[in-house]
């Protein structure tokens, strides 16, 4: 079945990561259209009518947070897009800057140029160095070609755009965090208000927005917001790139219109292409390793029975209880053979070792539950640490200054609240949990060395 790309149409194709390729396939005929035939407000006005919502994971409606943008005083404003892409299974974003560079660009134009930015950023993660060579190369050619720089096209709108690389910690995905590195200061989360949108970089008006979502802005001015509403289903708009993992025959990035049921995404051959070796499916991480796993039960319908959709609306029916998160779209799936307790202590290590420390609950309990969550898995585990699992969770979540402790909180609830016989059975079998070859690399180093 063809299916419509949005951002994938031409990927596939060599020539579309240069220049010329780009302009060949239909690029850049955004940043003609918005500057000469559109005003700042009309290209705002159109991303609102589509209803593109952020796609680095909050899911905030992209328009309207274009609007808080203040426009109060003098001050230069900035665009920032956030290419710090480091959750544990997300992994889309990469895909579009290393293949179609341009895409990106032509966004980050478009975009700056309604929001009255002059000078934008590229904040990139540092493990992505070999990106930002690509990157730098095409922005080198946009200059050269008049898309960037002064007086773009013979209009009177300039634009200098840089890229930026970061440290490599997942924290400065957050956008105020990403604002202080940008600055040259370590990347912690500053309290909100004031948000960026009036006060950010440099004490400026400043949006941060993810890659995904800035290169959607190239197809709506193309085509009109009216057009990307009507693709998807209800709020969830438009086309999402699910990076796909795990126990699947075809891991890979995926775009697909919003509403797709999550059965046909993993059993299709057109997506996933089913569970690895004819086996059970047993849970799903539907949107990066910070959302609530899903039990087998609640993976393919809803508490209520309905078909379970790859939407936001749907991905999340019922709440936590027995629903999870859309997310960044990373699409991590277990089989029967996949050990909930181990899982939740990777990431759980993950989340300990990337708290910048500044909030207390989350410095300290993320240290806690990969200690609590260690000594289960390796067979020291004590009934009663479930339930100090559960308290230690509850007391990070909510309780800091930005969603990196409910990132870390929300797994470990999750997997307690669907999978607590799974963690009672390690306490009452260690011998046979430390046995047990989970395939998912028990040979791993620890991040850092963790006393049981």
């Amino acid at each position: 079945m063809s299916r419509l790309k949005i951002l994938t149409e031409h990927i596939d194709k060599p020539e579309i990561t240069g220049i010329e390729g780009y302009i060949k396939h239909g690029g850049y005929r955004a940043v003609e259209k918005a500057l000469k035939k559109m005003q700042p407000d009309e290209v705002t006005e159109e991303v609102k009518k589509s209803g593109l919502r952020g796609r680095g994971g909050a899911g905030f409606p992209t328009g309207m947070k274009w609007s808080f943008i203040f426009k109060g005083n003098d001050k230069p404003r900035y665009l920032l897009c956030n290419a710090d892409e480091s959750e544990p299974g997300t992994f889309k974003d990469r895909l579009l800057m290393e293949k179609i560079p341009h895409l990106l660009i032509e966004g980050m134009i478009a975009s700056s140029f309604a929001l009255g930015v002059k000078t934008a950023y590229i904040y990139i993660r540092g493990e992505y160095m070999y990106i930002l060579h690509i990157l730098q190369k095409a922005i080198d050619e946009a200059y050269a070609k008049g898309y960037l720089g002064e007086n773009i096209l013979g209009t009177t709108y300039s634009l200098d755009l840089h890229v930026h690389p970061g440290g490599g910690a997942y924290i400065c995905g957050e956008e105020t965090a990403l604002i202080e590195s940008l600055e040259g200061k370590r990347g912690n989360p500053r309290i909100k208000p004031p948000f960026p949108a009036v006060e950010g970089l440099w004490g400026c008006p400043t949006i941060v927005n993810n890659v995904e979502t800035i290169c959607k802005v190239p197809f709506i001015i193309n085509e009109g917001g009216e057009t990307y509403a009507n693709i998807g289903i209800g709020a969830s708009t438009g086309t999402k790139l699910i990076s796909a993992c795990g126990n699947i025959n075809k891991p890979g990035v995926y775009e697909i219109e919003l509403g797709v049921p999550v059965e046909e995404f993993i059993y299709s051959d057109e997506y996933c292409g089913g569970i690895k070796g004819g086996k059970q499916l047993k849970a799903l991480v539907p949107g990066g390793s910070s959302v609530p796993i899903l039990p087998n039960r609640l993976i393919t319908k809803t508490a209520k029975g309905e078909p379970r959709l790859m939407s936001y609306e749907s991905l999340s029916d019922g709440g936590f209880p027995t629903g999870s998160m859309l997310g960044s779209g990373g699409f991590i799936v277990f089989d029967e053979d996949q050990c909930i307790v181990r899982n939740t202590w990777n990431f759980s290590r993950f989340y300990h070792h990337e708290s910048c420390g500044q909030c207390s609950p989350c410095r300290e309990g993320t240290g806690w539950m990969e200690k609590i969550l260690h000594r289960m898995e390796y067979g020291h585990g004590r009934m009663e640490d479930i339930d100090l699992l559960w308290d230690v969770q509850r007391k990070i979540e909510g309780n800091t200054i930005c969603p990196f402790g409910d990132a870390s909180a929300w797994p470990v609830a999750a997997a307690i609240r669907h999978f607590r016989d799974e963690f009672e059975w390690h306490v009452l079998h260690p011998a046979e949990a430390t046995r047990r070859n989970y395939g998912m690399g028990r040979s791993a180093e620890p991040i850092e060395q963790v006393t049981a």
